[in-house]
């Protein structure tokens, strides 16, 4: 039996008066994927910005990797790719120069994946992201997720605007990750 990487217990995360999550209780196995599924509202993407770091619970405990997110900082977030489930992208510079400055701030850490990874997923490294469809964004943010090799992905509705064959090949990208040994959390309402 795998190792526990995703542990949470009793998690809950209000926003006011309104109740987010309501007493979490998950375990994720190192080495698989897992699938966090529910419908818009259900509180998908607080949990994962809760793993992340990037919200605070207001009740409860989660631990990612054998820390609490809050512990973990910086070095841990470096050992995982994260995909938003919104990408806010825009600006003169390419996509590539885009995706070699992401890869400059993890210490130049997946540089040599973004030319294959942009090639399997037909994204054109030349173009300015400003002027890049919903789906080619969601490229850029695929790439940047799984450039460095991470031990862990946390993909927040991975699919998200790309056509069938693409959402085929980020499934396969998912499923080599997990042949690698890396744990793969994605959510979806699909």
């Amino acid at each position: 039996m795998s190792e526990i990487v995703i542990r949470t217990e009793g998690l809950v995360k209000d926003y006011g008066s309104v109740r987010a999550l309501a007493g979490l209780d998950l375990e994720v196995q190192g080495g698989e994927i897992f699938g966090f599924l529910g419908p818009n509202g259900a509180g998908k993407s607080t949990t994962i910005r809760v793993l992340l770091d990037l919200l605070r619970p207001t009740a409860g405990r989660a631990e990612v990797l054998g820390t609490t997110p809050a512990e973990g900082g910086p070095a841990l977030r470096a050992r995982i790719g994260y995909l938003p489930g919104e990408l806010a992208m825009s600006g003169k510079r390419t996509a590539g120069d885009l995706l070699r400055h992401l890869a400059l701030l993890r210490g130049g850490a997946g540089t040599d994946g973004i030319a294959t990874l942009a090639d399997r997923l037909g994204l054109e490294l030349d173009r300015p992201i400003r002027g890049l469809s919903k789906g080619n964004k969601q490229k850029v943010g695929v790439v940047q997720a799984f450039m460095h090799r991470p031990e862990m992905l946390i993909l927040d509705e991975p699919t998200s605007g790309l056509d069938p064959l693409l959402q085929r090949e980020v499934l396969d990208l998912m499923l080599e990750a997990r042949d690698a040994r890396a744990t793969v959390f994605t959510s979806s309402h699909v």
